[in-house]
């Protein structure tokens, strides 16, 4: 085949290449993405910048965030991984949750105000197939939907329409995301094409600085390989402006070795200090599919999710203490997220296997610190098929930072996430409060009861709302929500509604109530 054909049918218009930064490939994602669609219009004037990291593998959250006050049924559900009391790391006005020992790094952050953990983040029917559930995670779909697009691509398409024509411009000279890592994930994919431009990994990051081509293997396809790549640095010019914005800045604070994580962030740091507009950054740091060996049996807080774990707490203390140092603090949020988390009970192999619900993290200098949700219910006998119950919906999180860390107004977040979700409040920035956004996000009343309890057929499930939209979902041990007794609008007042239980087994059940920013999840029992 001939260069130019192979040119012409293998490349689109404005086709982007992946650029190496710090030998990390980052890729440029298209306008026209779902995201970016959602977010059309004139953009919306901001500085901010949202960076995603994913902890692919399925992360194991209940070893990362410890439920102290039900320490007991924790240990006993899994005796052999279980973390000591005495080394769960504390955390300032929080003291029924503590970090692993591991987590130094994000205990200053929490103590600092500078973290949010968001207890038991699920969807309501879980997939625990690594393939689909991060599918379902990127794309914000719900998880019988086949969904082509990410969430933050349609984000990025309702801003900057027709993306990529007419791009780069005077107004957005820059990529409008970028994903250090070698395939562009589908967050960025928009409703046509990809949003964002990606970096393989750090190497070729430096090697875009220094202008040195990657290297190619000595075949007759590697020689293509290069000229493909000389063609495409000739005519990208978003290649010009990330080695502009990055040469700007000489000097940034220090980072773990050894470390690939941060590695990333701090080319994040770099370019968002250079001056990129770029929004949206995505990074990510495998290894979390921790089924067997998952801590060393002589001592549970060591091994290999120790490990883990203490990387990207490092990671991101010292992205936040970069941050500081370059001065682009209040201007950075970011996000941690992972496929699933993984069983209550841990198996006979030092490991645990694929569950539900998980915490995440939201930190920066623009979050509103503290604990949102409460401690995850354990049963006292638990069973291998056990999972942790969702307190918050992943898309409300989402749909949280959205509105007020980008000022996205209510019908384009519908537009973005398909329905509308529960807004908590994760960012304190006053620019972006005339969304509505603001105020607790959890309540020390006991908003949700059942009686009897335990029950063998029906049960009374009383609940007090605030008024405006409540919702009182019944989710079973698998993590799935089986029933949705209550979905309307009621005025402020407390209510109670008959369940019946039906050809249901006996077992434990979960009712899970929302009204605006507050849920509670309260376990139900029922016996034969």
């Amino acid at each position: 085949m001939k260069r130019r054909d192979f040119l012409r049918n293998s490349l689109p218009a404005a086709a982007m290449l992946p650029v190496m930064i710090d030998g990390y490939s980052v890729k440029a994602f298209p306008a026209n993405s779902p995201l970016l669609q959602a977010l059309m219009a004139p953009p919306i004037d901001t500085d901010h910048v949202l960076v995603i990291i994913q902890l692919s593998g399925g992360n194991d959250g209940l070893n990362m965030v410890i439920p102290i006050s039900n320490y007991s049924d924790y240990f006993n559900a899994r005796s052999n991984v279980a973390i000591a009391q005495n080394r769960i790391l504390a955390l300032n006005n929080a003291p029924n949750t503590g970090l692993h020992p591991s987590m130094t790094g994000l205990q200053t952050l929490f103590n600092e105000g500078k973290l949010n953990i968001v207890q038991s983040v699920g969807y309501p029917s879980p997939n625990f197939s690594h393939f689909r559930a991060t599918d379902i995670w990127m794309s914000a779909s719900d998880s019988n939907t086949i969904v082509n697009s990410g969430w933050a691509g349609r984000y990025l398409n309702t801003e900057y329409t027709n993306y990529p024509v007419g791009y780069p411009n005077a107004t957005m000279p820059d990529p409008l995301a970028i994903q250090i890592g070698s395939i562009t994930s589908l967050t960025m994919q928009g409703p046509t094409m990809n949003m964002g431009m990606s970096i393989t990994n750090p190497t070729s990051f430096y090697n875009l600085l220094n202008n040195t081509p990657d290297p190619a293997p000595n075949t007759p396809m590697g020689h293509e390989l290069t000229y493909v790549r000389t063609v495409a640095n000739q005519t990208n010019q978003y290649t010009l402006r990330i080695r502009s914005a990055a040469n700007l800045v000489t000097q940034q604070g220090a980072y773990p070795t050894s470390n690939s994580l941060a590695d990333q962030l701090k080319i994040v740091a770099r370019l968002v200090k250079g001056g990129l507009k770029t929004r949206i950054y995505m990074v990510s740091y495998g290894g979390f599919d921790t089924h067997s060996l998952q801590v060393n049996a002589a001592d549970t807080s060591t091994g290999a999710h120790a490990n883990l774990l203490k990387n990207v707490s490092d990671a991101i203390k010292a992205f936040m203490d970069d941050c500081l140092f370059l001065g682009v603090q209040n201007r950075v949020v970011g996000l941690t997220f992972s496929e699933f988390g993984r069983r209550i009970k841990s198996n006979s192999s030092v490991g645990t296997d694929h569950g539900a619900a998980a915490p995440m993290f939201v930190f920066g200098g623009g979050v509103t610190g503290g604990v949102i949700g409460n401690n995850p219910a354990i049963p006292v006998n638990t069973t291998v098929n056990d999972n942790i119950p969702m307190q918050y919906d992943f898309r409300s999180v989402y749909s949280s930072i959205l509105e007020s860390w980008f000022c996205v107004p209510s019908a384009t977040l519908r537009a973005i996430l398909f329905q509308n979700f529960q807004s908590l409040y994760l960012c304190n920035d006053a620019s972006c409060r005339a969304t509505g956004t603001g105020g607790p996000n959890q309540s020390g009343d006991n908003l949700i009861s059942n009686y009897p309890n335990p029950f063998t057929s029906s049960t009374t499930i009383k609940f007090t709302t605030k008024g405006g939209h409540t919702l009182v979902q019944i989710i079973d041990m698998l993590g799935r929500v089986i029933k949705t007794p209550v979905d309307r609008d009621y005025g402020p007042g407390t209510y109670s509604i008959t369940f019946d239980s039906g050809p249901l087994p006996a077992g434990v059940y979960y009712a899970r109530f929302q009204n605006g920013p507050v849920q509670q999840v309260k376990p139900m029992l029922k016996v034969r």
